[in-house]
């Protein structure tokens, strides 16, 4: 299993084995990945890829009487999720934590720790009617727009060249 691992959590790479030796290209891979992987720990990954590395994942829909923001939060219960209308955002925060403490664990894809998800909603809300929901891992918060909203969209006229 260890050989499977470029390195432990403590990203020390492990001292060359006598394939390494043997065979220089693996040495360079593993220093390729090296190189990268601190390349890419020096900047802040979430402005460069975007909404690729945001989490958690949400679906958006509207209709003309409200938004509904659906989250998808596997692992975790009502309780880890606190849902705020700040700065006319949303926003999603809180903590996954880990199932187990296991210090036998020498690799893992999941992500456990604290996050938060912000997302502007650039209209008026009825603040007083939002609610939120939780089932099966996924947040829905519904926000209802007032019957009195005013249109923020004015549609400009295209006209042809040379025509009037």
């Amino acid at each position: 299993m260890r050989d499977l691992i470029p390195w432990g959590r403590n990203n020390q790479a492990p001292s060359l084995s006598r394939n390494e030796q043997a065979v220089p290209f693996l040495t360079l891979h593993r220093e390729m990945n090296r190189l990268f992987d601190e390349a890419f720990r020096s900047f802040d990954a979430p402005s460069l890829f975007g909404p690729l590395l945001a989490w958690p994942s949400v679906e958006i829909g509207e209709t003309d009487q409200e938004v509904r923001v659906a989250a998808e939060l596997p692992g975790m219960d009502e309780n880890d999720v606190e849902v705020l209308l700040s700065d006319g955002a949303l926003v999603l925060r809180g903590e996954k934590r880990a199932e187990t403490e296991d210090k036998e664990r020498q690799f893992s894809e999941r992500f456990y720790g604290r996050f938060e998800r912000r997302i502007p909603l650039g209209f008026e809300i009825e603040e007083d009617k939002v609610a939120a929901t939780f089932r099966n891992g996924v947040l829905t918060v519904t926000l209802p727009k007032p019957a009195d909203a005013p249109e923020k969209a004015k549609r400009i006229p295209i006209t042809a060249e040379g025509r009037r």
